[in-house]
């Protein structure tokens, strides 16, 4: 599509957008910034894993983005007996032809809600991960393409509760972002207890988009201009993690990836079709928290804190730099 119609188109697409968090808002009281998060992350095609309490509305929340779409939804609840198959679906006999014929497991959905993901085994939780990076599943010796678009939501309890594994490292930073909900404030409860008092709330969303509208919403965010010196910032961030002396593993390429593609959807979101390093900002810790792993001798070492002040200690880009190469005729633009 040329940049003049991403440019007429995006005024609708970006009201759709809204009404997606709003409608996902009316089911989860005062967490419009998580949920605002939660699309950011299906604007730029990625997956997100939702980490806290239980009890807390992480799989409603999911739900809620679902049932706010068209899209195709599957849940999966992860137990410690899966196997991988079970997630994949494989070969089974059909009795009428006696031949083998492939099943669909519960991947091949474009929403899939990976519920209690730690509570499987690492061999089960493996299974995912082609199915996050190449967006294929391979079974039997033949790869097949996951629907498009593709999204794994997951869910997962603090580790220290009983009957959990740890995500390995590589899966882990197929994550675009973690997420944490919270507890509600004293309002925002009072008001969740009214709203459930006589139905689920869940039950009058209605699906605001299609797949093709968000296919839309991804390829305008794709072309949300970066300038160099957003691109320099990104790296210098990802840079600082690498060398630290308390961090094992610090931002992998992937993750400076998903630092620009989330700062182009904030952007987008926010009316604009150029970054500024407020939108980098905005989506650094999701990107980053997880993706960073102390050494186990830095037993003090505050993932949170230390990111918060790598984010005021890195030098950002001067304002006022030109934004020539948007394709919206903007230069000079300010950058607060």
């Amino acid at each position: 599509m040329p940049m003049e119609e991403w440019r007429e188109s995006g005024p609708v697409l970006r009201r759709l957008a809204r009404d997606w968090i709003a409608e996902v808002e009316s089911v989860i009281a005062g967490k419009r910034p998580v949920i605002e998060k939660l699309v950011t992350a299906c604007l730029c095609e990625g997956h997100v894993l939702l980490e806290d309490k239980p009890g807390v509305g992480k799989t409603t929340m999911v739900q809620a983005l679902a049932a706010a779409s068209s899209l195709s939804f599957r849940r999966i609840q992860f137990t410690p007996d899966q196997l991988p198959g079970d997630i994949t679906g494989g070969p089974v006999l059909n009795p009428q032809t006696m031949e083998m014929t492939y099943r669909p497991g519960p991947i091949m959905a474009q929403i899939v809600l990976a519920d209690e993901i730690n509570r499987a085994s690492p061999k089960t939780q493996s299974a995912l991960l082609e199915a996050m990076e190449e967006r294929t599943v391979t079974t039997d010796g033949e790869t097949r393409p996951l629907p498009h678009p593709f999204m794994l939501l997951a869910t997962q309890n603090p580790l220290r509760h009983e009957g959990t594994y740890p995500l390995p490292e590589a899966q882990l930073d197929r994550f675009l972002f973690r997420l944490r909900i919270g507890y509600p404030a004293k309002e925002e409860e009072m008001e969740l207890l009214e709203r459930v008092r006589l139905a689920r709330p869940i039950g009058r969303v209605k699906p605001v988009l299609g797949a093709g509208q968000l296919t839309a919403m991804q390829r305008a965010v794709r072309h949300v201009y970066v300038d160099h010196a957003i691109k320099r910032y990104i790296v210098e961030l990802a840079e600082a993690t690498r060398v630290h002396p308390d961090l094992e593993l610090g931002l992998s390429p992937r993750g400076s990836i998903a630092l620009m593609r989330g700062a182009q959807a904030a952007a987008w979101l926010d009316g604009r079709d150029f970054v500024i390093p407020d939108d980098v900002k905005g989506v650094a810790e999701p990107v980053m928290v997880h993706r960073l792993v102390p050494k186990r001798q830095a037993a003090g070492f505050g993932t949170d804190e230390w990111l918060a002040a790598l984010l005021k200690r890195t030098p950002v880009p001067q304002a006022g730099r030109s934004l020539r190469g948007t394709g919206s005729g903007r230069t000079g633009a300010a950058w607060s």
